[in-house]
C-alpha cells in the first residue's frame, strides 16, 4: 500500500494529475493488483478524466485443489496477516462475508469496483492450474508432472479435471458478465498466463480471437 501511494503520488506532478484518459493495469500479482487499487486510482484523477482499469491473468480462484483443500486461500490468508492487508481491502466487501480475507480474491471484491473494469484471462491459466488446482502440495508423488509439463499427456481424467476448473472460472465470472453495464471481458481457452505483454496473444495475424477480434481490438472497442 505504501509502495502503491508513493508511486502515484510521484506520478501526480509529473502528468497525471492532468491526464484526460488513464488505464490502470497489470498482469498476473499486477492483475490481482489492479483489482484491489482501481477504485482508488479513479481517486487520484480529476473528476473529468476517463478511468478504466484491465486486469491480465489476475483472476485467481477461491476453488479446492485436487486435493480438497484451499491451498491458495492458505496462502492468500498468510500474506495478509504478514502483510496487514486486511485494513486496505474494500469495506463494503469485507463487511459482507464472514472471512474478510476472501476479499483479497477478485470474484468476491469485483462487484464493488465501481470504476469500469476489463477483465481478460483464460479459463485455463496455466499458474493456476500448476499453483491452485494442482500445487505440488496436492500431488506428492507427481501423478500431474506429465500433464503440467504437455496438454497431450494428460489422462481423460486429468481433462475432466481441467475442464471442471475451466467451468469454476466462468461461474465466478458469471455475475459480472451478466450485470455489468460498463465492465468488458475476453476469456479464452489458450493455456496460457498474461497475454497482453506478447505481440503474438495482443495483437499478431494468428492471435486469439473471441468474435473475430483480438485481445488489443476487443480493449480498444471497450475502452474507447
Amino acid at each position: 500500500q505504501n509502495i502503491w501511494q508513493a508511486v502515484i503520488l510521484d506520478l501526480l506532478p509529473k502528468g497525471l494529475s492532468l491526464a484526460e484518459k488513464a488505464l490502470l493495469s497489470g498482469c498476473s500479482a499486477g492483475g490481482l493488483a489492479t483489482f484491489l487499487h482501481c477504485d482508488s486510482f479513479t481517486e487520484f484523477l480529476p473528476r473529468n478524466a476517463t478511468v478504466k482499469c484491465l486486469s491480465d491473468a489476475g483472476f485467481f480462484l477461491d476453488v479446492t485443489d485436487i486435493g480438497l483443500s484451499y491451498s491458495m486461500r492458505s496462502f492468500y490468508y498468510d500474506l495478509i496477516s504478514l502483510q496487514g492487508v486486511e485494513e486496505n481491502l474494500d469495506r463494503n466487501c469485507t463487511n459482507s462475508l464472514p472471512f474478510p480475507q476472501q476479499c483479497f480474491f477478485p470474484q468476491y471484491a469485483l462487484k464493488y469496483i465501481k470504476t469500469p473494469f476489463f477483465i481478460l484471462n483464460t479459463a485455463y491459466d496455466v499458474y493456476q492450474f500448476h499453483h491452485i488446482l494442482v500445487p505440488p502440495s496436492a500431488d506428492l508423488r507427481g501423478r500431474w508432472n506429465h500433464c503440467k509439463i504437455s496438454i497431450a499427456a494428460c489422462t481423460e481424467s486429468q481433462i475432466q479435471v481441467l475442464q471442471d476448473f475451466r467451468r469454476e472460472m466462468l461461474e465466478a465470472l458469471y455475475p459480472f458478465y451478466r450485470n455489468s453495464r460498463r465492465g468488458g471481458m475476453f476469456i479464452n481457452s489458450c493455456f496460457a498466463h498474461c497475454q497482453t505483454e506478447l505481440q503474438d496473444t495482443w495483437f499478431a495475424v494468428d492471435s486469439p480471437r473471441v468474435h473475430h477480434k483480438t485481445i488489443a481490438e476487443a480493449v480498444g472497442n471497450w475502452y474507447f
